[in-house]
């Protein structure tokens, strides 16, 4: 070995704060489902782009403002700009399938198809990663997949269709998850929030053409207190993913899954079905035992 490679310094490994990622995500939690039921109200008077513009112009805002007078523009500095962009357009993707699965279904019953998105993020690894799935992860894919079965409850045309939406969200949300802790590596919480943030805005802004009706005085403020919701969700889950392994933190985004019951039935007097029940507790069971085996793992 030459003195050159001798003197190399190691790299330093990644610390994790396990407790203060928990309490990020279960805050971050709180946010989303706020968000989610403002988004799902202003979408039955104004267009889908419209609101997913001007909530996240609204985050975007803030964002900068509380991010950049503390980093400066050296935020922006990054290594994986590609990577930035990737995360983005598959966001957009994600965050407008589930505004349009919001406006035909129950909030709750979106919000726990979502929950299978560690199924198939276990799924994508199998096929397009060659990754080796046992038997037994085999068999928690397909009662998972039933428990999404069992929460759309095949009936109205609407609520099927609003189920489809919601499952290409949760595709979609698998994938992000798994991108954004590998991208924590090299980039900050920050710098992972304003990049996001950006990239949204821009996309979104395309949408406007396509419909946009002048929101009177008092629903501009709830669309800029959905962003403002919708941009602390975002950077508390990126800094949660940040501060801990993914199997440490995310189980506790299935809080949502009780705000969401609880905004449903207070707002829009949505009460929970045997059927939400049972096939919410089959996901969440679910994706919580791929979870811990791949801690353990």
């Amino acid at each position: 070995m030459s003195v050159v490679e001798e003197k190399l310094p190691e790299r330093p490994a990644r610390r994790d704060h396990i407790p203060l990622g928990i309490f990020y995500m279960l805050a971050a939690t709180v946010m989303f489902a706020g968000s989610s039921a403002l988004s799902k109200w202003q979408v039955v008077t104004y267009p889908i782009g419209e609101v997913l513009f001007v909530r996240t112009l609204t985050s975007l805002a803030l964002c900068a403002l509380l991010i950049l007078p503390a980093a400066g523009l050296a935020v922006f500095r990054t290594q994986r700009p590609r990577d930035h962009l990737m995360r983005g357009f598959a966001q957009a993707s994600s965050q407008t399938f589930i505004i349009i699965a919001f406006s035909l279904m129950p909030l709750a019953g979106a919000v726990a198809i979502n929950f299978s998105s560690p199924l198939f993020a276990t799924l994508v690894s199998a096929i397009v990663l060659k990754e080796a799935v046992g038997a037994a992860r085999w068999g928690v894919l397909i009662v998972g997949f039933l428990g999404v079965v069992i929460v759309a409850v095949p009936g109205a045309d609407t609520f099927q269709l609003g189920a489809l939406f919601a499952l290409a969200n949760a595709v979609i949300y698998g994938s992000v998850t798994a991108a954004v802790r590998g991208m924590t590596a090299t980039e900050s919480a920050e710098t992972l929030t304003i990049y996001q943030m950006v990239v949204l805005t821009v996309i979104f802004s395309a949408f406007l053409p396509f419909g946009f009706v002048t929101p009177t005085p008092g629903d501009a403020a709830l669309m800029a207190v959905n962003g403002a919701a919708n941009a602390l969700g975002q950077y508390w889950w990126t800094r949660a993913l940040h501060l801990a392994p993914a199997s440490a933190v995310a189980p506790f985004f299935y809080f949502s899954l009780v705000w969401a019951i609880i905004i449903g039935f207070a707002v829009w007097g949505d009460v929970p079905t045997v059927g939400l029940l049972i096939g919410s507790a089959i996901v969440v069971c679910s994706g919580l035992f791929l979870l811990l085996r791949e801690s353990r793992r």
